[in-house]
């Protein structure tokens, strides 16, 4: 087990430009002054720190964010030996350069710094944990995750930029179009870059466009699906572990604790009706 005052980075190899690092202890975790290549967004998860950006300094406490561009000189340590968490996402700058230039808050594909340095509004801190939650959850599928950061960090930009999300919409055919991706992929691994290449939108704006249309986000869709084809396969007296590998479910536990938030009851009470019927 990690020790409170050692740091823990996550990483996934499907999600190359994203790194997160938690630290609950912040007391042992000192820094120089110094810089990323990358984006970087914090938060503050327990007691107060002092955050030198630049030539400013902020006092920071748990329900903060940070914002830190690419290059810009930093440091954040504790105030007088006092504890205090955080989580810090790494964002590669490229990455979220497209992600600004779909969402048609840059005019070209290149990197603008972000003024803001601190954001204390609650709201963006409870989506902050919400959406890394879902990156150290291993349940979570691939589409969620991708889904969670994109339509946080989408939402954001347009946030910092001081606009709403306004963007052409998506036509009811591509819509469907994606949908049926979706049903003919549904036990599959589907990443949310695949769907936006098949629709030549941005991950924002289709997350949205498809809620919208469907009622759903993408990933919601695919797994009231999945959970779908489990409840075939139980008709069929499929045993439960099986039925979950064969309907896109990582494992047993997984497929149960879906099924049961869908469905109002679980595979087992769902698979020993059609036995009694």
């Amino acid at each position: 087990m990690t020790e409170p005052s050692h740091p823990h980075f996550w990483r996934d190899a499907r999600l190359p430009h994203l790194e997160l690092r938690l630290v609950e202890d912040g007391r042992k975790v000192c820094y120089a002054p110094h810089s990323h290549r990358h984006w970087s967004l914090g938060a503050v998860t327990a007691g107060e720190s002092t955050f030198h950006y630049r030539e400013a300094r902020h006092h920071i406490q748990a329900g903060s964010l940070v914002l830190m561009n690419p290059e810009w000189v930093h440091a954040c340590n504790p105030i007088d030996d006092r504890p205090w968490a955080y989580r810090m996402l790494y964002v590669d700058t490229d990455w979220l350069t497209t992600l600004r230039h779909g969402a048609g808050l840059l005019v070209a594909p290149c990197w603008e710094d972000i003024p803001t340095a601190v954001i204390t509004a609650p709201d963006w801190y409870a989506g902050y944990l919400r959406m890394t939650d879902a990156l150290l959850d291993p349940t979570r599928d691939l589409l969620d995750q991708q889904s969670e950061v994109a339509d946080y960090l989408t939402a954001l930009m347009h946030h910092l930029a001081g606009e709403t999300a306004r963007s052409r919409p998506l036509p009811p055919a591509t819509l469907r179009e994606l949908a049926a991706y979706l049903d003919a992929h549904a036990a599959e691994e589907v990443s949310l870059d695949t769907l936006c290449a098949r629709s030549g939108y941005s991950p924002g704006h289709l997350i949205r466009a498809f809620k919208q249309y469907f009622g759903l986000t993408p990933h919601a869709y695919l797994i009231n699906r999945r959970v779908q084809l489990g409840q075939r396969e139980l008709k069929r007296g499929t045993p439960i572990a099986e039925a979950a590998l064969s309907a896109g479910f990582s494992d047993q536990p997984h497929f149960q604790r879906t099924f049961k938030r869908l469905v109002a009851a679980t595979p087992d009470q769902y698979r020993r009706s059609r036995l009694e019927s």
